[in-house]
Formats: C-alpha cells, sequence, structure tokens
C-alpha cells in the first residue's frame, strides 16, 4: 500500500492531531536504506491499519520536521502517540524491528487471537524508558507485600470496570501481572475483548523476582 506523505505545512494537522498512534519515516530520495526499508514499512502499515498510521516525510523537502526531530542521519524513525515523541531508532530496521518498535503503543495486530506477552527482561527495560505502567492484579494484601517498581494495582475481578483507565491515553501501555502468567493472560485476554489493548508478564512476579528484577515492599 502507497504510504501518505507530509511535509512543513501539512504536518500539524496530519501527525499532531491523529487519533492513532503514528510512525514516521525520516528519509530522503537518495537514501538507499530508505529505499530498502520501503517495503516493510508499507506491510506494518498494512497489518496495523486501523491502529498505526505510517508516514513518510522528506527531510530535504521538509527541513522544518527534520530540525525538530533533529536529524543526524536517516533513515530515522519516530513513534508519535497522543501528539508527542515517544520512541524512535536511527537506521535500518526489517519488518520485525519495525514491529517491535511500535508494539507498547499499538499492541497486537486487529484478528490476532492472542494479547502481547512481554518478558521480566523486556518488562524492565520498557520501565526504565517510561512506556509502559505495570498493573498487578492480585488481592490487595499481595500488592502491599510485594510488587514490580512503580506498579499500580487493578484487583482482577476490578479490571472490566476500570478498563477506561488502562487504555494507554499517555503513550504507556498497561502490562498485567499476577503470580504466575495464566491470571494475567486470561485477564488481558477479556479486556481485549471489551476492545482494551495490554500486555502482560509471562511468568508473573514469581518469574520477575526469580531474574533478580528490583521489588518494592510494605
Amino acid at each position: 500500500m502507497a504510504l501518505r506523505e507530509v511535509t512543513d505545512t501539512t504536518f500539524e494537522s496530519a501527525v499532531l492531531g491523529a487519533k492513532v498512534p503514528v510512525l514516521l519515516d525520516l528519509y530522503a530520495d537518495w537514501c538507499q536504506p530508505c529505499k530498502q526499508m520501503a517495503p516493510s514499512l508499507e506491510r506494518v502499515a498494512k497489518k496495523y491499519e486501523g491502529q498505526l498510521e505510517v508516514i513518510k516525510v522528506n527531510v530535504e523537502t521538509s527541513p522544518m520536521v527534520a530540525q525538530a526531530f533533529r536529524v543526524q542521519s536517516i533513515p530515522m524513525l519516530v513513534v508519535m502517540n497522543q501528539g508527542r515523541p515517544v520512541d524512535q531508532h536511527m537506521g535500518m530496521l526489517d519488518e520485525a524491528g519495525i514491529e517491535k518498535l511500535v508494539h507498547p503503543f499499538v499492541g497486537e495486530p486487529e484478528g490476532e487471537d492472542q494479547a502481547a506477552e512481554l518478558s521480566p527482561e523486556e518488562l524492565a527495560g520498557l520501565i526504565a524508558q517510561n512506556r509502559v505502567v505495570p498493573v498487578d492484579i492480585r488481592d490487595e494484601g499481595s500488592f502491599t507485600r510485594c510488587r514490580v517498581v512503580g506498579a499500580v494495582h487493578v484487583a482482577e475481578e476490578a479490571l472490566l470496570e476500570a478498563a477506561a483507565s488502562l487504555s494507554p491515553t499517555d503513550g504507556r501501555v498497561r502490562v498485567l501481572y499476577g503470580r504466575s502468567t495464566e491470571k494475567a493472560q486470561e485477564a488481558s485476554e477479556r479486556l481485549k475483548e471489551a476492545g482494551v489493548h495490554v500486555a502482560y508478564l509471562k511468568g508473573g512476579i514469581l518469574h520477575w523476582q526469580a531474574d533478580g528484577f528490583e521489588v518494592e515492599r510494605g
């Protein structure tokens, strides 16, 4: 599919006013890696149609946009969510790499059966980048005794009632976790059916602690 292209004059309305996350492809006509990456971007745009918009910006004909993002080398990819940049990558990526870049902000492609599963290592990296909010779905006593650093508490039985607050309106994906994998995975699927895309922690807090990641107590 042909990707939409914007310029200095159309950038604000097209990108800052977008209703879904935007992946910006900052490129130039002479850039060979940009040309090589183009088919992968088109496939990602098609796969996430309705969930993500992939927009191209020629840095030579749109110098104001290039300056705003401090472009030093191309290709450069920038993920925009709610009108602000939330992640970026300089250099060429294959299709899998592009999907990994946008995944925290768009979830699974529509029609996929399973919610996103994150390993403890992946979750720790996203927490360090302030890109996710861990959500502890255990009972309040378990949450108080020991929890993932920065986690908020929403008990499993209250998840559907709190579904609206779990939508990533601030650009940070909510990641559910329980004692182990099963309950968080099941809860994430129920939320997906309700139209809320979240991820879940593989192995739960038991795996998190076993791998030596930090917890809060008290």
